[in-house]
């Protein structure tokens, strides 16, 4: 395996170029590659209910298939994470599953999945590899979900406790905490297009879903610094640069109002900026779900924000709506990966350019970048050149917002295995390590092999 690492051509890469403390790392979620759906006394979650439904007699997910035993990391941990080490990264991202933990969602702790999640915290101690813990990637337990989920304004208190009882046992041994991944994917995938889990399709339902996701990002931060002592916390957005169509006034209007329902109702409000209202009718409505005490009780200070980066976004002027976001065009010789977005490495500089221009983050750290495409296997070699292309024409980008004095501090690649992505079921592949999805056999892909090498130098 060695030889196969040497032979790659990093292109003059290095990873000491970005400096001694900048963080390299991978990425992956609770649900996407656990499995043991309904082992040790977890609950259900939102999406062990979503991937079982059929609407208008059309499985939720296109490939028919499930989460229920996904990567089978539940078993598997121990050598799973030896491998993301020996690839020669130092901080392993990873989610928490809040029903494997308090299987109602508050009350009762299952002291088997808090135990579970304090083996892989030590797992990844072990190999010398820092836990970044994620408390919420999208897996709501059902029984809050009963109870109306996002839409109710006790969660505020309900994640509060989930977060003290993570913290409380973990705390000792993890400094790093992400609250959220990307609201913007599960808030309008799950309450506006009904793409994802709960399946609701309501501007309301929406608008409520984020104040109160919001809301929870002040409360779980205030909660972690309370148990933690010396903690680094922040949360994730993922940041898609929106581009307008044209030059005229009505284009211009629609990528401001595109930007703030992608990514403005989610940043500002947390920054004490209010919510950016008069620039589309949907985000209007969550006025009614403000309260007096929201204007200081929404308001946080993270010491980093994560940027999520995969592709840009066009702005489409519509009536009424001023704008809806659609994926760019694919120009010749334009890479695309297996979700037709098309490859545009400027774009990740212009993410964290654009939080940069807030001027109130310490740190900007990538919690995730990455490649989907079809990977050929031969001789028990995993070929995936476009993925390697990917991260090589990226990289630069990164070290460019450094160089120019953005204080981006990290990298983190989706994901270190290929795993269930979601609505998608497994057919679209971002892993640096190929999974046989019949036999869960794992083979180090040669894009994980050029990270190896990378990183050594």
């Amino acid at each position: 395996m060695m030889e196969v690492s040497e032979q790659m051509d990093t292109y003059g890469l290095k990873a000491s170029d970005f400096g001694k403390d900048f963080i390299w790392g991978v990425a992956s979620s609770a649900y996407q590659i656990e499995g043991a759906c309904d082992e040790d006394g977890k609950g259900k979650s939102i999406w062990d209910t979503f991937v079982h439904k059929k609407r208008f007699l059309i499985p939720t997910v296109i490939t028919h298939e499930t989460g229920d035993v996904a990567c089978d990391f539940y078993h598997r941990y121990e050598s799973d994470i030896a491998t993301i080490a020996d690839l020669g990264f130092k901080a392993n991202r990873f989610s928490l599953s809040w029903p494997r933990i308090l299987p109602e969602g508050t009350g009762k702790v299952n002291q088997k999945g808090l135990d579970f999640y304090s083996r892989v915290v030590d797992a990844n101690l072990k190999n010398n590899l820092e836990p970044w813990i994620t408390f919420y990637h999208w897996d709501l337990p059902q029984k809050l979900q009963d109870k109306g989920g996002w839409l109710n304004r006790q969660i505020v208190e309900w994640f509060g406790e989930y977060v003290d009882v993570v913290t409380k046992k973990l705390g000792d041994r993890v400094k790093n905490w992400m609250i959220f991944n990307e609201p913007l994917s599960f808030c309008a995938g799950g309450y506006l297009v009904g793409a994802m889990a709960p399946g609701i399709i309501n501007p309301f339902s929406f608008m409520a879903s984020v104040h109160h996701v919001n809301l929870c990002q002040a409360k779980g931060a205030e909660v972690v610094r309370a148990n933690v002592s010396k903690s680094n916390v922040g949360t994730t957005h993922v940041i898609a640069p929106v581009h307008a169509m044209g030059k005229s006034g009505f284009h211009l209007k629609a990528k401001e109002s595109v930007h703030a329902l992608m990514h403005r109702i989610y940043i500002d409000p947390n920054l004490g900026l209010g919510y950016p209202f008069g620039l589309s009718p949907i985000i209007d409505q969550v006025k009614r779900f403000i309260k007096d005490e929201d204007e200081q009780n929404i308001k946080v200070d993270f010491d980093f924000i994560g940027a999520q980066y995969y592709s840009t976004t066009v702005a489409i002027p519509v009536p009424l709506l001023n704008g809806v976001p659609t994926k760019p065009k694919r120009f010749n010789g334009q890479d695309a990966d297996m979700l037709k977005s098309p490859v545009n490495p400027k774009g990740i500089y212009e993410s964290v350019q654009m939080l940069h221009e807030y001027n109130r983050f310490k740190n900007i750290t990538i919690t995730e970048s990455g490649f989907s495409c079809y990977d050929t296997v031969e001789n028990k070699r995993v070929i995936d050149l476009r993925r390697v292309d990917y991260v090589r024409r990226h990289l630069p980008e990164v070290l460019r917002a450094k160089k120019d004095g953005i204080p981006i501090n990290g990298y983190m690649y989706w994901s270190f295995m290929d795993n269930f992505e979601w609505a998608l079921g497994f057919r679209p592949r971002y892993g640096l390590i190929y999974v046989n999805f019949e036999t869960l056999e794992r083979t180090v892909k040669d894009s994980g092999w050029w990270f190896k090498k990378f990183l050594s130098q």
